[in-house]
């Protein structure tokens, strides 16, 4: 049973993205304008155009994000809405759309990307999914799988995988020092994604810690990572709901490795 606090605390964050939808979709409306009625509100250069777009697409990330939350208490209330989706190419465009919002000047790189000023979506159908992992690659970004996982299809909640998926790799992402290694694979009927970093690691007393929603770990040295406490505690509560779970392996200083384990189906 959820006490007084924890009840109100969590009307108060539903209340508050109800708030937050006005002030993003004004943003979203407005870029849209600039970007689609040109002939009214003037010309835009090459690079206006470019950081426009990138506005509109992160305003959408926001409002995406908000419904993310929301996501969590519908999961917590039973709310689902199952599909089926593959797995290979749906991790892929996460791991786009995370290289975008976590390391800008790499998701920038990608080759044809300034000429075309296209935004995720469209990344694959233009320059190919094997060019995109070969350059991520050499972003020392590695995506592994073998023919099998590269045809699995999961019958799940898709929203809520990708934000799962979503969450793992961008905070690989931001702790990495130089490496993050995603692999994928299937056994028995039950689907597993590996995110591993580089970076500081976790120590085993604080590996609790760091699914324990509004916890921090202390910021005591240079090797603690550090977080608001939402993101990794709202994706084991979404995994849970869907039948899995989420691991840690990690040693302070070695980086860290989170393990997420699905059903194909829910149970």
């Amino acid at each position: 049973m959820k006490n007084e606090n924890e009840f109100f605390r969590e009307i108060e964050i539903e209340f508050l993205i109800h708030e937050l939808k006005d002030p993003i979709s004004v943003i979203e409306t407005g870029v849209r304008m600039l970007l689609e009625r040109r002939e009214t509100h003037g010309p835009l250069s090459m690079r206006q155009e470019k950081t426009l777009k990138r506005v509109l697409r992160n305003a959408q990330k926001a409002r995406n994000m908000m419904y993310g939350l929301l996501e969590i208490g519908r999961s917590q209330a039973g709310c689902f809405t199952c599909s089926s989706f593959q797995l290979a190419p749906t991790v892929q465009d996460i791991l786009i759309e995370a290289v975008e919002s976590v390391c800008p000047p790499v998701f920038d790189s990608i080759p044809q990307l300034d000429r075309i000023g296209v935004g995720v979506d469209q990344i694959n159908s233009l320059y190919g999914p094997e060019e995109t992992l070969a350059f991520l690659s050499s972003q020392c970004i590695y995506m592994n799988m073998d023919s099998e996982v590269s045809r699995l299809e999961l019958n799940q909640d898709e929203v809520k995988f990708r934000q799962i998926a979503g969450n793992l790799i961008k905070n690989a992402l931001h702790h990495r020092k130089k490496r993050v290694d995603i692999s994928m694979g299937c056994r028995d009927k039950t689907m597993w994604l590996e995110v591993s970093d580089d970076g500081p690691g976790i120590g085993a007393e604080h590996h609790e810690l760091v699914f324990r929603r509004y916890t921090q770990i202390n910021a005591s040295n240079a090797l603690t990572r550090t977080g608001h406490g939402l993101g990794l505690a709202g994706a084991l509560i979404l995994a849970q709901s869907m039948g899995g779970t989420i691991k840690i392996i990690s040693q302070k200083g070695k980086g860290a490795t989170f393990r997420l384990t699905l059903p194909l189906a829910p149970p």
